[in-house]
């Protein structure tokens, strides 16, 4: 399966949830964006989100901008939701990412929307 690159975002602050936008991103096996002070968390390397959820919540009035939702990425061309662990997503030539799991909603999110993480 193919994705394409809609946003990527990283955290390179220890203790702030602002994230910064990338143009590229270094994907490093078993960490993440490299310089993400996120990276290297065993159970998620990599949150990722795809564009057709973010449309979703467009349309319902949630804010979505890049790294809102907590997402390191955003991804066109495939439906995360529908895709079981085990699913292998390429990204670009030579990034090939692996689904282990589907991303959680943080209760954090209601500070955007009290309808927050049941949307998601």
């Amino acid at each position: 399966m193919t994705a394409t690159v809609t946003s990527i975002v990283y955290s390179p602050q220890p203790g702030s949830f602002n994230r910064k936008p990338l143009a590229e991103a270094m994907l490093l096996a078993g960490y993440g964006i490299d310089g993400d002070r996120k990276g290297g968390n065993p159970r998620r390397n990599l949150n990722v989100l795809d564009q057709e959820t973010i449309d979703i919540l467009d349309a319902e009035g949630i804010p979505t901008g890049p790294g809102v939702l907590g997402e390191n990425m955003i991804l066109s061309g495939v439906r995360l939701d529908a895709s079981p662990p085990g699913t292998r997503i390429r990204i670009g030539q030579q990034a090939l990412v692996e689904m282990v799991a589907l991303r959680e909603p943080c209760y954090k999110l209601t500070a955007l929307d009290p309808r927050m993480p049941g949307l998601v």
